[in-house]
């Protein structure tokens, strides 16, 4: 014991020098101002390689200051090549992409926030694609509240920490929880109160597969293996789904056998798909209180939204925020209940499956439809005596040619349809 100490402490001696190295001339400052990180370093791959601190935060100390020298993927790029295009093929390789928005235009926007999708130098930006929920934000909520999880595309160490290379860190299911968990995507809590996550936690990963058991197989940093749909719950084409179930059924089979596998996976699409047309039926609902002027308020009559201006929105740029009642219920529907429901299948756990998901999206579907049959009778009651039927047979027409021209009706449809109406008109 005593022969193994003297080694292990000649060999830190040994490695002094080239550590001190590897980060002067930062260490003598910052082993005052910051010893927590360099404690970290010092206990790193990196700094037993040489690596020091201008190797990966360069060597200007006032854009370091100024919080302009980031640490972004491309600086790991060089020296983890097969790490770094393995996340940019995954969904973590489109973190800000579908979480982000221009603020150029915001009167409380950040200068700095341009980073995110702009070279230093470069006008263009490394993505036209807009989030409506962040633009809505503060400068505050948007750094905590959204890019604190989707800058995942961009920085490693997003999941690695920031001055640490232990691997015990990112095989942690932990590390994923701090962004998947919450009301619309608990994959975490789903995970944990499953089977897998119960055999995990009282016989190990041996037994029970975690996070990184089946989205990161064998160390990949391509989470996006295996998923045949998108991140709100919508089927890909099959062209790029079978591929990918493959994959998935080849991962299960570690521990199953691919019939079954095949066979639980095959189950939880149709979950999937009997779940998604719950929640069409109520989009449609809500298209067609906006076709006959029913929303309260009208999207004209309330704050724009970011990107579509005073028009309707029910995609995945939804807000939750300036928007009607029966538009909460359904963003309640959709981002919550639909993907817990769908998510919840996919990973396993009954009760998200069906208390937490299925049975909260059938009944926001009962809620959405008596709401609606609420500003209709409100509407009806409204209107003058003796011309409700008139004026009920005109709204209709009005709501016809809504249809039509939105694309929901086509012209033979339409013809077909008012045809109807004016029928009783006469």
């Amino acid at each position: 014991m005593i022969k193994l100490s003297v080694f292990a402490g000649s060999l830190v001696l040994a490695l002094m020098p080239l550590l001190a190295y590897a980060a002067e001339p930062c260490l003598p400052c910052h082993q005052e101002k910051s010893p927590g990180a360099v404690a970290q370093w010092q206990g790193s791959a990196h700094a037993k390689a040489g690596v020091g601190c201008e190797k990966c935060h360069g060597t200007d100390h006032e854009k370091m200051v100024k919080g302009e020298a980031k640490v972004g993927m491309k600086v790991c790029a060089p020296c983890h090549k097969k790490a770094y295009e393995e996340h940019r093929a995954s969904r973590h390789g489109m973190g800000l992409h579908s979480g982000w928005g221009c603020t150029r235009k915001l009167p409380d926007r950040k200068p700095g926030e341009c980073r995110f999708c702009h070279q230093e130098g470069d006008e263009a930006p490394r993505s036209d694609v807009q989030c409506a929920r962040f633009l809505k934000q503060s400068p505050e909520m948007g750094e905590i509240g959204c890019n604190y999880c989707h800058s995942v595309e961009d920085a490693c160490d997003s999941c690695h920490s920031k001055h640490m290379t232990d691997l015990k860190i990112v095989r942690d299911p932990n590390s994923c929880a701090k962004c998947h968990m919450g009301p619309d995507h608990p994959q975490w809590e789903m995970w944990q109160t499953s089977l897998h996550g119960t055999l995990n936690a009282s016989a190990g990963r041996g037994t029970g597969p975690d996070c990184q058991s089946c989205h990161m197989p064998k160390g990949s940093h391509n989470v996006s293996i295996g998923l045949t749909m998108n991140s709100g719950g919508v089927p890909y084409p099959a062209a790029k789904a079978e591929p990918a179930r493959a994959e998935m059924v080849n991962i299960c089979s570690g521990c199953h056998a691919p019939s079954f596998a095949r066979k639980e996976l095959e189950r939880n699409d149709q979950v999937r798909s009997q779940s998604l047309a719950i929640l069409k039926e109520a989009e449609q609902v809500i298209w067609d209180l906006n076709d006959r002027g029913l929303l309260d308020p009208m999207p004209a009559d309330r704050p724009p939204h970011p990107l579509s201006g005073p028009r309707l929105v029910t995609d995945s740029q939804m807000l939750y925020e300036d928007t009607s009642h029966i538009e909460r219920l359904f963003f309640k529907m959709k981002k919550y209940d639909y993907a817990r429901t769908v998510k919840g299948a996919y990973h396993q756990n009954p009760a998200y499956t069906h208390w937490y998901g299925n049975a909260e999206l059938k009944m926001d579907l009962v809620d959405i439809k008596s709401e609606a049959s609420r500003l209709k009778e409100r509407k009806k009651g409204a209107a003058p005596a003796g011309v409700s039927e008139q004026q009920g047979a005109e709204d209709e027409l009005k709501a016809l040619k809504n249809k039509f021209d939105r694309g929901a009706l086509s012209e033979d449809e339409y013809a077909k349809e008012k045809g109807k109406v004016l029928e009783k008109m006469r």
